[in-house]
C-alpha cells in the first residue's frame, strides 16, 4: 500500500484544467463559467494597524489566482485518477478530501504492475499540476508468507525513495504491517489518558458530578467512539488490550462518579 501525500493540493489546481474536466463530466457551460469566475482573480484585503480596534486601520489589497476551492470541485478534478485497466490487481482509493492510496496485490514476487501503477500516478499528478510530497508519502507492506523477502527495493517518486514503514495512521486508524490492532489500541489509550487529565483538573476545582459526566460524554465523545468502533472489528474486549481499555473507562468512572457502560457491553450493542 502506498499512502500518497500532496503538497498544497487545493492551491495547485489550475482553474482552466478544472473547467475542462467539468465539461467532460457534462457540466453546462454557464455553470462552468460561473465557477471559473468564482475561482480566479478574487481580490482580498487585510485590515491592520495599531488603531484597529478604533476602526482606524489600513487596508492592504492583493489579488489571488485561485482560492481554496470546495472539496467537491477537487473531487471532480480528480475523477479521472483511476487504476489502469491492464493492471487488474491494483486499485486506487480516494477518500478524505485529497488522500490517495495505491493498493497492489503482489503475486509470485512480481511487483512490475504495482510499480507501473505508481509511475502512472506520478505522471498523472505531473500532468495535472499536483505536487507529490515524497518525504511524507509512505509505503506499507502486508506479507503473511512463511518465507518472506529479506529486502524490498524502495519505490522511487521524482527521483526520491519512499520510506517503507511498519505502521501508518490512515483516517484516524493505525494500520500495522501484520494487521494487528496493537498500535491502534495503544494510541487510543494514550489519547484517553491525556483527556482524563482534564477530568482530574475539573474534579480538583470541585465541579459537580453532573458537569464531570457531561464533560466526558461530550468533550471526550471522539475517544469512546473510536475505542468502541475499533472493538467492533478486533473483538479484543476479553484480551489484554480490551482489559487495558476497560481500565481507562473505570478510571473515568471513578473520577466522574458516574456509571459508564463496560467496553464489552458497548461492543455487543455496536455489533448488533
Amino acid at each position: 500500500m502506498l499512502f500518497v501525500d500532496f503538497s498544497s493540493a487545493f492551491n495547485t489546481v489550475i482553474p482552466y484544467k478544472l473547467i475542462t474536466k467539468l465539461g467532460d463530466l457534462g457540466i453546462s457551460t454557464p455553470l462552468r463559467y460561473w465557477i471559473m469566475d468564482f475561482l480566479t482573480n478574487r481580490p482580498q484585503h487585510v485590515k491592520s494597524g495599531p488603531q484597529l480596534l478604533l476602526h482606524h486601520h489600513t487596508q492592504h489589497w492583493r489579488t489571488t489566482g485561485l482560492c481554496a476551492e470546495p472539496v467537491l470541485l477537487y473531487s471532480l478534478f480528480t475523477h479521472d485518477c483511476r487504476p489502469r485497466p491492464m493492471y487488474g490487481s491494483n486499485s486506487i482509493t480516494k477518500v478524505c478530501r485529497y488522500d490517495i492510496t495505491v493498493i497492489g496485490l503482489i503475486s509470485d514476487n512480481d511487483e512490475s504492475h504495482y510499480r507501473a501503477e505508481v509511475e502512472h500516478l506520478a505522471t498523472w499528478c505531473a500532468d495535472n499540476n499536483l505536487l507529490l510530497n515524497t518525504s511524507k508519502t509512505k509505503e506499507l507492506i502486508v506479507d503473511f508468507r512463511k518465507v518472506k523477502r529479506e529486502t524490498h527495493d524502495p519505490i522511487h517518486i521524482n527521483g526520491m525513495a519512499v520510506e517503507c514503514v511498519s505502521s501508518f495512521k490512515f483516517l484516524g486508524t493505525h494500520i500495522s504491517e501484520n494487521l494487528s490492532w496493537t498500535a491502534n489500541t495503544s494510541s487510543l489509550i494514550k489519547k484517553a489518558h491525556q483527556r482524563l487529565f482534564f477530568l482530574r483538573t475539573l474534579k480538583k476545582n470541585h465541579l459537580s458530578t453532573a458537569i464531570l459526566g457531561n464533560f466526558y460524554q461530550v468533550c471526550n465523545r471522539e475517544y469512546p467512539n473510536q475505542l468502541h468502533y475499533s472493538l467492533v472489528w478486533e473483538l479484543l474486549c476479553r484480551g489484554p488490550q480490551g482489559k487495558a481499555l476497560q481500565r481507562v473507562v473505570k478510571t473515568a468512572q471513578r473520577i466522574t462518579k458516574t456509571p459508564l457502560p463496560a467496553i464489552e457491553d458497548v461492543q455487543k450493542k455496536r455489533c448488533l
